[in-house]
């Protein structure tokens, strides 16, 4: 999908975030875990949720839109041991399907067509748990097992690692302690789903969890919190663009972390419980004069600054007064994207995969440049919108493959975006 974007348009208006698309994905597999019904609300329809309804029911599983948003599933039974590349091809997320097979079926096979290192931490995190788990060059195949009490640390706080876990401690271990374990919004969001089955977790919101599973799950009902990422960036757009935007249906408490760096970048937001209001900004200057840069951007585990977001933070201080180093901790290459907006004119020095130096601010001109991912091109798409001229980002489709429906929800604020 190739989309034309106008730049210098303020956004204005009220804006509503889909649901958390990781959020989903694990409710849809902790679905999986029991044969009654399951209802869940604000689903977005993205291209990884796509990827996991289809996948639930190829396994048998009956999946309903009741309506817009809302999906019932149940899972009397699960009629294949095996998941595809071809399932998770669009998504990595869909391997939380192995959790319920493994409940349900005793056995899973994940077929690979990507490097065995992109999933060492979770096969890892399964042999910890006394799981049978053997690699071939195109497969892993896994034998489930059940404990009595298991303590294991994460290597790495991941997301998908910690989820598997939970799903599988909830039915298969009578106590499990994960230490380092991620504690993002969505995977709150799991571990009160899996309360609400039945089974019992000390420690949601922290990095030490203590699950008490229980022989059988329940049905439940629940529904998926706003994603706080896209809710991040919509704030920086309409900061970018001089507009007044208000967004609803937030958590307060999943944008505390984020409004500060956006502090330090000149960025102010007004938040509450669910609202976050953005001022118009007629200008943004860092706030920071105690080191040698005057901000200092540093992406770390939740409750830290996402590093999801790292790319949109890179474009603000290209539009901020003042000199700013982008530090991203986690990942190698996520700031390799620098490029296309060093060809819009900002000011950038990549010191190695992990830093940028960022003076700023400097006026973007309209590029064509091409979205290599969903994180980079939320970042392409605010500088778009704040640059002069039309700008042209091909493979625009990806962002839409986690965020549902962020382009027309922006051309309802204005922003001047043209889809072919």
């Amino acid at each position: 999908m190739l989309i034309r974007v106008e730049g210098r348009q303020p956004l204005n208006g009220t804006y509503r975030p889909s649901g958390n698309a990781n959020a989903a994905l694990a409710l849809i597999a902790a679905a999986l875990l029991t044969d009654q019904p399951v209802t869940l609300h604000n689903v977005p329809k993205t291209a990884s949720t796509h990827a996991a309804i289809s996948a639930a029911s190829a396994m048998g599983v009956s999946v309903t839109w009741t309506d817009e948003a809302t999906l019932t599933i149940k899972a009397d039974q699960l009629t294949r041991r095996v998941l595809t590349h071809e399932d998770t091809d669009v998504s990595l997320g869909t391997m939380l399907l192995v959790a319920p097979l493994l409940v349900r079926r005793q056995v899973a096979r994940l077929e690979l067509d990507f490097p065995l290192n992109r999933i060492r931490p979770h096969l890892e995190a399964l042999r910890d748990l006394g799981l049978d788990v053997v690699n071939s060059s195109d497969a892993v195949e896994i034998k489930a097992a059940t404990w009595e009490k298991r303590d294991i640390i994460l290597t790495q706080a991941s997301v998908t690692a910690t989820a598997i876990i939970m799903l599988l401690a909830a039915r298969l271990g009578k106590e499990t302690v994960i230490y380092n374990a991620a504690c993002e919004p969505h995977v709150q969001e799991l571990a009160h789903m899996l309360t609400g089955m039945g089974a019992r977790i000390d420690g949601i919101g922290s990095n030490l969890l203590r699950i008490y599973g229980v022989p059988e799950l329940s049905g439940t009902e629940c529904t998926v919190g706003a994603d706080h990422i896209e809710a991040a960036s919509i704030a920086a757009m309409a900061a970018l663009t001089g507009g007044r935007v208000q967004i609803d249906g937030i958590r307060g408490r999943d944008m505390r972390a984020i409004a500060k760096i956006y502090w330090r970048l000149g960025i102010q937001l007004d938040i509450d419980e669910s609202t976050i209001f953005v001022p118009r900004h007629e200008k943004l200057n860092v706030s920071n004069r105690e080191e040698d840069v005057d901000s200092s951007i540093e992406t770390a585990p939740w409750p830290g600054f996402p590093s999801d977001l790292v790319a949109v933070a890179t474009v603000i201080a290209t539009q901020a007064r003042g000199t700013s180093l982008i530090h991203e901790k986690l990942f190698a290459n996520r700031l390799l994207f620098v490029d296309k907006l060093k060809a819009m004119g900002a000011q950038i020095v990549l010191c190695d995969p992990h830093r940028a130096i960022v003076v700023g601010p400097t006026p973007l001109r309209s590029v064509y440049m091409d979205t290599p991912d969903v994180r980079a091109g939320l970042g392409l798409l605010a500088a778009a919108l704040a640059a002069d001229g039309i700008s042209n980002i091909d493979n625009a489709n990806v962002i839409e493959h986690t965020f549902a429906g962020v382009i027309g929800k922006l051309q309802a604020l204005n922003a001047k975006i043209t889809v072919e």
